[in-house]
């Protein structure tokens, strides 16, 4: 009983962190689904989003002027990250961990420290309504409805021939100069958009809890690819409305998960093994349960 009564204390909070770092999750699934380009840069364009705006906050400037700016500069770390791949022709994977590398640095200049924090510091949320930063059922409306706004416009935008030419580069990157798509536009802006969404979710999270980290993306990478691979689980990957329900789904069950873990006395740092094991298992059932289907029908 004790177990469940605080797990179920926890569920409200977990709800409202998933659907910020829902952000997160969008911002790996494009480059990783839709362009077929493993990138790493959200593991350094989330603090810099944080970073960015907390330091805007600090400075006397609006706070959705602040929001915006961060979330411009990272669409800036995922077109660096483009540009370096598709200038020097440098693997995908490298030239994020190249960017997201260089941005701690950044960060670091950003903030003038490794950490800050902003508890009397004007934010989004005391502008909208300051209930919202100590009722969680307010954070939850918010937060859902901002994730709505998000998945309706990429969808809308997904649907146009512009999102149709992104996608077919994900596709078949051969196929796309025949077609008068440029892969250099829409790498540049598939990734300036993956990013800019993870930036928005570190400026949303350093707002709503009052502090920023230099090193507030450390490991944040595996947290959202858990909360993908679990997603497109559940819904599925066959059209682009599952394909972009998927990490707004997967990291809220994925986040429910690490409460439950936490209410049966397991300590945060085992969180990480969690992590891997949660990914493992499903990625790893379907390809147990295809074997088993071979046995049998090779055995009949």
């Amino acid at each position: 009983m004790d177990v469940i009564h605080a797990y179920l204390n926890l569920v409200p909070v977990t709800l409202s962190q998933s659907l910020i770092y829902s952000f997160l999750v969008l911002g790996i699934m494009i480059p990783f689904r839709l362009l077929s380009f493993p990138d790493l840069t959200s593991e350094g364009a989330f603090p810099l989003g944080g970073c960015v705006c907390a330091t805007l906050l600090l400075a006397g400037y609006p706070p959705l002027l602040a929001t915006v700016v961060a979330i411009l500069a990272g669409v800036g770390a995922g077109a660096a990250t483009a540009l370096v791949h598709l200038r020097f022709r440098i693997n995908s994977l490298l030239a994020g961990i190249l960017v997201f590398t260089a941005l701690y640095s950044v960060n670091m200049r950003v903030l003038g420290r490794s950490n800050i924090a902003l508890f009397n510091t004007d934010n989004i949320f005391t502008q909208i309504d300051p209930a919202i930063l100590t009722d969680v059922r307010l954070q939850v409306a918010t937060f859902a409805v901002l994730i709505v706004v998000a998945l309706v416009a990429l969808r809308w935008y997904l649907a146009t021939q512009a999102g149709a030419a992104l996608r077919v580069i994900g596709i078949n990157p051969e196929l796309a100069p025949s077609l008068g798509i440029s892969i250099w536009t829409y790498t540049i802006v598939g990734l300036g958009v993956a990013s800019g969404l993870t930036a928005l979710g570190g400026a949303l999270i350093v707002q709503l809890q009052g502090y920023a980290d230099v090193g507030m993306g450390t490991g944040i990478l595996i947290n959202g690819l858990a909360s993908l691979v679990i997603g497109e689980t559940i819904t599925g990957r066959q059209t682009v409305t599952r394909q972009l329900l998927a990490p707004v789904v997967g990291a809220m069950v994925y986040y429910q998960l690490v409460s439950l873990a936490l209410s049966i006395g397991l300590q945060p740092s085992d969180l990480k093994v969690v992590t891997a094991g949660f990914v493992l298992v499903t990625l790893g059932l379907p390809m147990l349960r295809g074997r088993g289907a071979m046995r049998e029908t090779m055995r009949a």
